[in-house]
């Protein structure tokens, strides 16, 4: 029986060859995409796993969920003191470890280069993230002044991996450190939020003597805290008890009168080493993460895609049932059952599926590599083992094979006999009227369109951000960083005074905000009359910033280098006499637009003159602040962001990047400040990137969003045509004869071409009604995370339903053409 049933599908489909291959393809394409996309997500979701005892391994978070004054911020870094305190209060705790990033600069043969992802971390740390290693052992990081290098970076730095005895010579906060190599690590995967080539071992009281403040501030948050659980411990348990921790731990100060306390709107959190990638928090990330909604837009455009290519085989099975009419029909008179017949039309579904897993594992095969690459990710597919795609694709091919089978199956077995074998029954004739299919026509043109709303709006968006006014001059801007090393504190100065002489710059300033940098940095001013401190940012500037930047002036003035209260500048490490006189004498700041209004002004010529108060830490006392300019908001960050409240203080040393402001050829430009740069510092590498750089790179994950979206978007359209051009098909074959009648009765050719696309484009017209709701309220909701974003106009909802539309009728077109034009007299002998 089931030889039987296996010839009467193969001759099925062998028969109707423009049915098959659009069920074939259809299927195939939507089971590729659907297997790719779990290739992705299983890669999404398998960050860290691979880490030994993983389970037990904890980051210690700090998050600001609810704050007074500003935006919830959730941070994977955390301060010092925490580690220290996490350790000392928690006896479930076996073990924690403080790690600093950063890039030092490697000396070798006289010659400077950055060091990447290079870690400091403490003698634990190891002990706590089980990393694999390939030579030494895990107390490689004991003993003092000693290193582990990645196998590529050995090989990068050496050119060899033999290099267990060796030493690395780093400059770290001015100072050369030599590390003996003790161990090599395997190269981590690229599935883990750890970005290391090398990690040093360093004590870090010892490290911080000169600023004994960063071992005991709980507001400093500027490394990453790793913690190991013993077995069995819940860790729930323990973060539902840090909230009392905070309290034990943090001291209260006493700011002008006012009580502050820097656990008030801070918590902190253990995170599992597996959930640190897609977490909530992203802010100070070794590595770009990502975030759940994004893989479950991608699993739900999945199923879509995949039920688009189910509906298609749904829709031509129904649509072409007359045809096997009169094959269910002798069936049933020879005595075959119902539950026969179901079990044959279910099984020629489930071969076509099962050609259909073949084709879709080829298609993946050729397409996951350029897949992944375009992502940034490292996944391929494989077919046995924990990631195995052999079981999904055997359950793919049942799913859509019963799925796509049954209503077919249902539907023909129940065509009774003696209706279907009367005379006048016409073979092409099929039952019903059609409703379901139209419906799923719908369906199929309604995701299509929604797809193209969002891929539009994605892309809009992203060009907005890039051209809307972030308040200052961003283009023709060349950001030099390192500026923060140790080796150039009281150089920083006559470097910029040579570069202005430059040809083709224009304006030279040092900044620690910048274009696009990651420096967020806060304090609290307190305003006469207020109970609470006013959190605004706080950026040191030089007196070159406003020009090289080309940030309007709203009111007042810009700092000046003849008037020693715009000059906040003083010795590093600060000397406590300084700070003092510092304190006493005050200083003068400039705010922007937003910090003026926050500071209680309603234009921003009326905060000028005022004085506020800053706290300068415990035991130093309050320091009055006089705003003496104001300028325009500037959006230093993405447009994601909010725009700071931020005040600059005027200073001499302490910047963290350069900011030069050019004319002419970029390219000779950087060539000539690299020049300059190598000819002033010898021991720090020149790194430089152009603003136009800075901002593409601050905007390709949107970008990247948008294209995936285009993709799915044409995969969509291409499946929901597919299933058209079938459609088509067989409806202008089940209407010969009646187009052979409209023909002999005057009926033109433009007509019948008219009546046949009217048919489908109705389906199309409503498709668009269900769509524009729909995708209106899924990218209102997208764009909102955005802090200025594009206006939600028709434009977009007119230009996809349109889209849609046309391809609709272009499908259709040629089918209703050339039946059309066909003679009547072979329409009227049809059958």
């Amino acid at each position: 029986m089931w030889r039987n049933y296996f010839t009467v599908a193969v001759n099925a489909l062998a028969k109707n060859r423009v049915y098959s291959i659009i069920n074939l393809l259809g299927l195939a394409i939507g089971m590729a995409a659907c297997l790719m996309i779990l290739a992705f997500i299983r890669y999404e979701t398998s960050y860290d796993r691979w880490v030994p005892d993983g389970e037990n391994t904890y980051q210690f978070q700090t998050w600001w969920p609810d704050p007074s004054d500003g935006n919830p911020l959730f941070l994977q870094m955390s301060s010092y003191i925490t580690a220290e305190r996490l350790k000392k209060d928690f006896p479930q705790v076996e073990a924690v470890s403080y790690v600093l990033g950063g890039t030092p600069s490697i000396t070798k043969n006289g010659q400077v280069t950055t060091a990447k992802d290079y870690l400091t971390a403490d003698s634990d740390f190891l002990r706590v993230v089980d990393l694999p290693i390939l030579k030494g052992s895990k107390t490689a990081l004991n003993a003092p002044d000693t290193a582990v290098l990645t196998r590529s970076e050995a090989i990068r730095q050496f050119g060899t991996d033999d290099v267990v005895g060796r030493t690395i010579s780093l400059i770290q906060k001015g100072r050369t450190y030599d590390y003996r190599i003790n161990a090599v690590l395997a190269d981590l995967p690229k599935r883990s939020h750890l970005r290391i080539n090398a990690i040093v071992r360093r004590d870090f009281p010892s490290y911080f003597a000169q600023e004994p403040d960063f071992l005991t501030c709980w507001g400093c948050q500027s490394g990453w805290v790793y913690a190991k659980l013993k077995p069995g411990t819940d860790a729930g348990a323990i973060n539902a008890q840090l909230p009392a921790w905070e309290k034990r731990n943090i001291p209260d100060e006493n700011i002008g009168g006012t009580r502050y306390n820097a656990g008030d709107e801070t918590d902190w959190t253990l995170v599992p080493l597996a959930d640190v990638h897609l977490g909530k928090a992203q802010a100070g990330a070794m590595s770009p993460g990502n975030d759940r909604r994004t893989i479950a837009t991608f699993a739900i455009i999945a199923v879509l895609i995949l039920g688009m290519a189910v509906v298609n085989f749904t829709n031509l099975a129904t649509a072409r049932a007359g045809q096997r009419a009169r094959e269910v029909a002798l069936r049933k008179v020879l005595g075959a059952t119902r539950r026969q017949l179901v079990a044959q039309f279910v099984g020629e579904s489930l071969l076509v599926a099962g050609i259909a897993v073949l084709i879709a594992l080829a298609l993946a095969e050729l397409l996951v590599r350029p897949f992944a690459a375009f992502l940034g990710a490292d996944f391929h597919l494989t077919y046995l083992g924990e990631n195995g795609m052999l079981l999904p694709a055997l359950a793919l091919m049942l799913i859509v094979g019963v799925a796509g089978g049954l209503y077919p199956a249902f539907f023909l077995s129940r065509f009774q006999p003696a209706s279907v074998l009367k005379a006048n029954k016409s073979s092409t004739e099929t039952p019903g009227s059609g409703l379901l299919r139209s419906l799923l026509v719908v369906a199929q043109f309604a995701i299509s369109i929604g797809l193209i709303i969002c891929t539009a709006i994605v892309y809009g968006q992203t060009v907005y951000a890039r051209s809307v006014d972030p308040g200052y001059k961003r283009d023709q801007i060349l950001q030099v960083d390192n500026m923060s090393r140790y080796q150039l504190i009281g150089r920083g100065e006559p470097i910029a005074e040579r570069m202005k002489r430059i040809p083709g710059v224009v304006a030279v300033g040092r900044t620690d905000i910048g274009v696009a940098t990651k420096n967020s940095n806060n304090t609290g001013v307190l305003v006469p009359g207020r109970a609470e401190a006013v959190n605004l940012g706080f950026y040191k500037v030089d007196v070159g910033f406003r020009e090289a930047m080309g940030i309007e002036l709203v009111a007042g003035r810009w700092f000046d280098r003849a008037r020693p209260m715009d000059d906040q500048t003083r010795s590093f490490p600060e000397k406590p006499e300084e700070l003092q006189a510092l304190v006493a004498r005050g200083s003068n700041i400039v705010v922007n637009e937003f910090a003026a209004r926050k500071l209680g002004a309603r234009t921003p010529e009326e905060v000028l003159g005022k004085t506020f108060r800053l706290g300068v830490g415990p035991g130093n006392g309050e320091m009055p602040i006089t705003v003496v300019g104001v300028v325009k908001d500037s959006r230093f960050r993405s447009v994601r962001d909010p725009i700071d409240p931020i005040m600059f203080i005027g200073t001499r040393e302490g910047q963290t990047h350069m900011v030069i402001r050019y004319t002419g050829d970029p390219a000779a430009t950087r060539a000539a400040v690299e020049r300059v740069w190598k000819d002033s510092v010898s021991d720090v590498p020149f790194e430089a990137q152009f603003s136009e750089a800075i901002v593409q790179d601050l905007y390709e994950a949107e970008e990247t969003r948008a294209q995936i979206f285009a993709g799915f978007a044409i995969l969509a359209v291409v499946i929901a045509c597919l299933g058209l051009f079938g459609l088509a098909a067989f409806t202008a074959e089940r209407r010969t004869k009646e187009i052979g009648i409209r023909k002999v009765l005057g009926a033109r050719t433009p007509d019948i071409v008219r009546l046949l696309v009217w048919q489908f484009s109705r389906p199309v017209l409503i498709a668009n009604v269900i769509a524009w709701p729909l995708a209106w309220w899924a990218m209102r909701d997208w764009l909102n995370g955005f802090d200025t974003r594009m206006a939600l106009t028709p434009t977009p909802f007119l230009v996809a339903g349109g889209l849609a539309l046309g391809i609709a009728v272009v499908t259709i077109a040629g089918h209703a053409f050339k039946v059309a034009r066909a003679n009547p007299i072979r329409a009227l002998r049809y059958e």
